[in-house]
């Protein structure tokens, strides 16, 4: 074999494997991608680097394998249901509290469910192997949650970080809706704002604009003793 033919042989096969290397990037890059989905972009974002990143999503995905995650059972779901009905119920009178019960619900649920939830970061990091579309929401709620700890959090603060903990919850549930969202109530904020002047209102009586009618007349129950004497008189 002659010199020319050896050098061509060595540069075919050098091309072939360098196309073989940017073509396995590229597939690995668009796997990484369609499994991620917005967590791939955020990755890269706080990395810097795309191979970085990519290296660490990877890194998250040979941990979960190792970890036995199994789906709750009925009795277990029904029960976290109905906590998280509580939770919800409980936001107007003490928004603090709901959201500390709602931070302490989505950790026995991952708990129960087989992640491990020592670290908050790490538990971040392996939802995101499986909840990609949430964990952000997760993130910010924890986020919230911190502020909540120290006084610094307001009522819409806590409000959204209820709605943030519930796209986490309905999906480790893997039901379609946990009962009414938290966000529903549009004046859940106001409700829980104005509460002191929704408790002094209820000792006011009741005017005959606010009492029922009977045969488009006002009733009896809804006119004041002394008003009723007056007309009685005419």
């Amino acid at each position: 074999m002659n010199t020319g033919l050896l050098v061509a042989i060595i540069v075919i096969v050098v091309v072939v494997l360098a196309l073989a290397w940017i073509l396995g990037r590229q597939m690995r890059s668009a796997r990484l991608r369609k499994q991620f989905g917005p967590e791939y972009e955020r990755a890269v974002s706080d990395s810097g680097n795309r191979q970085a990143a990519e290296r660490d999503l990877e890194d998250r995905r040979t941990r979960r394998q190792k970890l036995e995650i199994v789906p709750l059972e009925v009795r277990a779901r029904d029960r976290y249901l109905e906590q998280w009905h509580l939770v919800q119920a409980r936001f107007v009178d003490s928004p603090t509290e709901a959201t500390r019960s709602a931070d302490r619900l989505i950790n026995e649920v991952m708990r129960e469910r087989g992640y491990p939830v020592e670290d908050f970061d790490q538990r971040a990091a392996d939802i995101s192997v499986d909840h990609p579309q949430v964990v952000d929401d997760y993130r910010a709620a924890h986020a919230v949650a911190e502020a909540n700890e120290r006084s610094e959090a307001t009522t819409e603060d806590l409000r959204q970080a209820l709605v943030h903990y519930r796209s986490l919850f309905e999906d480790l549930l893997e039901v379609d809706e946990p009962g009414e969202p938290p966000a529903r109530d549009a004046d859940m904020t106001r409700d829980a704002d104005t509460k002191a002047d929704a408790t002094a209102g209820r000792d006011e009586p009741t005017t005959p604009d606010d009492a029922g009618t009977n045969d488009g007349r006002p009733t009896t129950a809804s006119t004041p003793p002394q008003r009723r004497t007056t007309e009685e008189a005419r």
